[in-house]
């Protein structure tokens, strides 16, 4: 095994309960990539006010998705951690089975999360140990934020840090654009209009971040806007029947807007009697999409007025995410002729 190919998604708490939240929450959040505040001003809100209370209100949303995912399909654990791992698998498939002799037994794929386990710093030890002399960590964040994709340039930095023989490292800065990824978004919304119709608005939600990120440079809202008005293009929508929103809002500070919860209740509000909803930033269903979009907010709209309300499930293990993904891989992999990287 020559090359390792690490997918990388944020992580989970190891079982749905309000100690194993906490401790997930609290190396999460102490990332100073996530939360800018002045550490010993954080330290003290995050101890004194977000950990004595937030994991014992969020504990019970883990405990409602634990073991279950799409319509009920039955999952072991965490979603989050079940759908990258059926990610891995597929992908390891369509590497081996292409038939490439500088692909095979050369190359091996694997996972791990930014926070909580597999961390990165163990998969990476047990891989060099394996014999794996080039890596490419391949985040699972499309659209790149200092907050996501920056800490894993950060991680890997510091897993690194003591090495004598540094191995050969390529970090996936972001595919927003890539059109395999635009293909696989739009050919799940396609799938699902065939089989329910078409809403009159189609919503498409985004992890949302501070806004005052955005004016110190990070490029994830343009990146956003990029990938929503693509995919707007690809299915041929006219700007009225689609919006780009922004969820997971967190403390007191302005975040990107438009908020998803306030647009969808002023929607019901005003008459739109049915929604489609997408989650273009999540790769892999999550607490954010099983919970808070497909549970949360369909309340929101219905209570506000709406009619029907339904959730596009994220690209999980779909064959053409898949194929999305083994081509942005593949063009990092070293081959025997060398490490050939392409543009998204």
């Amino acid at each position: 095994m020559s090359h390792a190919v690490i997918l990388m998604n944020l992580g989970t708490p190891a079982e749905p309960t309000p100690r194993a939240v906490r401790s997930f929450l609290r190396e999460f959040l102490s990332d100073p990539r996530v939360v800018e505040i002045p550490r010993p001003l954080w330290q003290l809100i995050l101890n004194l006010f977000v950990l004595p209370m937030r994991p014992k209100r969020i504990a019970p949303a883990y405990a409602e998705i634990w073991n279950h995912g799409l319509d009920g399909e039955a999952v072991t654990g965490s979603p989050i951690t079940y759908y990258t791992q059926r990610q891995v698998e597929r992908l390891r498939q369509r590497l081996q089975s292409a038939g490439d002799p500088a692909v095979g037994e050369n190359v091996v794929v694997t996972y791990a999360m930014t926070y909580g386990a597999p961390s990165l710093e163990d998969t990476v030890a047990r891989l060099r140990t394996e014999g794996a002399m080039h890596f490419t960590v391949l985040p699972l964040y499309p659209q790149y934020s200092a907050t996501t994709t920056g800490a894993i340039y950060s991680q890997v930095a510091k897993v690194f840090l003591k090495e004598r023989d540094v191995p050969e490292i390529n970090v996936v800065h972001d595919y927003w654009q890539h059109p395999l990824y635009i293909e696989a978004l739009a050919n799940s919304v396609r799938e699902h209009w065939q089989k329910s119709g078409a809403a009159e608005k189609l919503l498409m939600s985004f992890h949302g971040i501070p806004k005052a990120n955005i004016r110190k440079g990070d490029p994830y809202y343009q990146q956003c806007v990029g990938t929503a008005e693509r995919l707007a293009e690809a299915l041929k929508l006219s700007r009225d029947k689609w919006e780009l929103t922004f969820q997971s809002r967190f403390g007191k500070a302005e975040w990107l807007q438009p908020y998803t919860d306030k647009t969808l209740v002023e929607w019901g509000q005003s008459g739109v009697s049915s929604v489609d909803v997408i989650c273009p930033a999540f790769a892999a269903d999550c607490l954010e999409t099983l919970e808070e979009i497909a549970v949360e907010n369909r309340a929101n709209f219905i209570e506000a007025g709406g009619k029907e309300y339904r959730y596009i499930p994220a690209l999980n293990a779909r064959e053409d995410h898949i194929a999305a993904i083994e081509a942005i891989a593949r063009s990092y992999m070293r081959t025997e002729q060398g490490c050939e990287k392409s543009p998204n």
